[in-house]
């Protein structure tokens, strides 16, 4: 649950989210804060003036997410950054938590109404502190923003769960910890109080007692909440709108606001939504369970170069101790590569860990925010949030993806070192950067005797050069499109001839083949351009293949 806790703070005052309202782009904000970070625009770029232009635009322009990065940063010149292109720019804030945001545009003037009912200066713009995207307000100000009640019952739930230990209602003086709650009484007791107050006898005796932190969340369930039309407040949201992805009250549908939306029902897209937030967190669980194993492979592998180094330490005295005083002058300096190999080495792993550790907080939180909010059974409320969920947990999941959970680094020291050289050509003596018993393979050799086109498929043989040492685990081979461009693979695998079909006709194609074993791949062999024959016409009469090597 702690690290839930970002998920859970308002990105302008770090604090948890108080009143918290959704931008249209999907991100939250505290109501006041909204308010402190409103922007006054130019009157020549406001929606009123541009509807007395006549360029035709909507009062709900607002919903669309394009529409809104009228003053965005790259085409207006002010944003979440700075201040209008043709004014002085404005000093910047920084939140607790790092978010660059605008202080108010002038002080908001006395009021004693709450910061949604309290007028709006006219031409009000509002920078998201998260994507920096801007909108103009409409007449409703920050009333046409839709609250956001799952959030707040998320936090709610999650500042319960880290107060203190439930104490007992019953005792005089100093409470002790409650041990039961009796769901009829609704009251927690320890047991001396229990024992005097509530005994288990009489019409006490058919009473319910339960744990004290079962009894806290059945005291915080309740019915659930119905919530409102943000554009008429005394109509319930009946309907949701796919098109606008929003909730709407039948009262909307009769204005016509969504006459030409696809319009659902608002419970069947509660549960639609909940479902594909569920089934995506099933793969984001298991690219978590994944990290958890990586990470332990990463510290094994810690100790296992540690173990390494110091092993390989002991071999090289033990060769240069050997040798005669000259070998001597020599042994510090590879002492003091091997030191460095060893540092760099765990500096790559450390690294790795810290950046897989981060990206795993990261993950459990967002996993356990989403987990809080499926808990949810405002459906409004869930389906407000549900879409900028659902593409979060997707964008978390392509961020493990391949590569992500792989070593960066061996723990193998690939270095040996030869004291084959007679003494006088011991100040050469270095260390052999790749370990002799397992290099690359060499690189394959095209058999042309053996390669040949027939109509639209081509024959390729290779093999092994006759003086190499070093076998191959396989070998891949390449073929361009047939007009010049990129290589693609077309056969992996320990033969060492392949038939490819399905080529086109009259057309060149350059091939190749590359060797791979558990070290790595060797150099690609020398191209190899085929020609494919003319036509299925011309199959009973052949024409001559060229077949030539490069």
């Amino acid at each position: 649950m702690e690290e839930m806790e970002e998920e859970l703070k308002c990105p302008v005052c770090g604090s948890f989210y108080r009143e918290p309202i959704i931008l249209p782009c999907s991100h939250n904000i505290c109501q006041a804060c909204a308010r402190n970070i409103l922007v006054q625009t130019p009157e020549s770029e406001s929606p009123q003036s541009r509807r007395a232009s006549g360029s035709g635009v909507s009062d709900y322009d607002y919903l669309d997410l394009d529409k809104m990065s009228l003053y965005s940063e790259a085409d207006s010149g002010y944003g979440s950054y700075g201040g209008f292109a043709s004014a002085p720019t404005t000093p910047c804030q920084k939140s607790p938590n790092g978010v660059r945001v605008f202080p108010p545009a002038m002080p908001p003037p006395a009021t004693h109404l709450s910061p949604a009912l309290a007028p709006v200066p006219r031409n009000s713009c509002i920078t998201c502190p998260q994507c920096h995207r801007s909108l103009i307000l409409d007449d409703r100000g920050l009333r046409g923003f839709p609250k956001n009640r799952v959030l707040e019952g998320v936090i709610d739930r999650y500042q319960q769960s880290k107060a203190a230990a439930l104490k007992c209602q019953l005792c005089e003086k100093a409470p002790k910890e409650a041990t039961v709650m009796c769901e009829q009484c609704d009251v927690f007791y320890c047991d001396p109080c229990r024992l005097r107050c509530h005994p288990p006898r009489g019409p006490l005796a058919k009473h319910r007692l339960v744990p004290p932190a079962q009894g806290r969340v059945s005291r915080r369930l309740s019915p659930r909440k119905v919530s409102t039309c943000t554009d008429h407040e005394l109509e319930n949201h009946s309907m949701y709108c796919v098109q606008c992805k929003m909730p709407v009250c039948y009262q909307c549908l009769e204005e016509g606001k969504h006459s030409s939306h696809e319009v659902k029902a608002l419970g069947a897209m509660w549960k639609l939504h909940k479902s594909q937030l569920s089934q995506a967190l099933n793969g984001l669980s298991d690219r978590a369970k994944e990290a958890k194993e990586f990470l332990v492979q990463l510290r094994n592998m810690v100790q296992q170069i540690q173990e390494n180094s110091v092993e390989f330490e002991a071999c090289l005295v033990a060769q240069c101790d050997a040798l005669i005083d000259a070998l001597n002058r020599r042994k510090a300096q590879l002492l003091a590569r091997v030191n460095k190999e060893h540092e760099h080495k765990l500096k790559v792993v450390r690294d790795q860990i810290s950046h897989c550790t981060v990206k795993l907080r990261q993950t459990t939180g967002l996993m356990e925010y989403c987990l809080e909010v499926i808990k949810e059974n405002d459906p409004s409320g869930f389906l407000q949030i549900s879409d900028a969920l659902i593409r979060r947990v997707h964008l978390t999941e392509d961020q493990w993806g391949k590569g992500t959970l792989t070593p960066r680094m061996t723990t193998d020291f690939d270095l040996s070192l030869d004291n084959s050289p007679l003494l006088q050509s011991i100040h050469q003596l270095d260390f052999v950067q790749m370990k002799a018993s397992s290099p690359v393979p060499a690189t394959p050799i095209l058999q042309l005797e053996e390669c040949c086109t027939h109509n639209n498929s081509a024959t390729l043989s290779w093999k092994q050069p006759p003086l190499s040492t070093v076998p191959a685990e396989g070998y891949i081979l390449e073929l361009d499109d047939g007009n010049g461009g990129q290589f693609r693979e077309v056969y992996v695998g320990k033969e060492t001839m392949c038939t490819v079909d399905g080529l086109h006709f009259n057309s060149t194609y350059n091939a190749r083949i590359k060797a791979f074993n558990k070290t790595g791949v060797s150099q690609y062999s020398k191209t190899l351009v085929l020609q494919t024959s003319e036509g299925k016409a011309l199959q009973q009469y052949p024409s001559e293949r060229e077949l030539r090597g490069i």
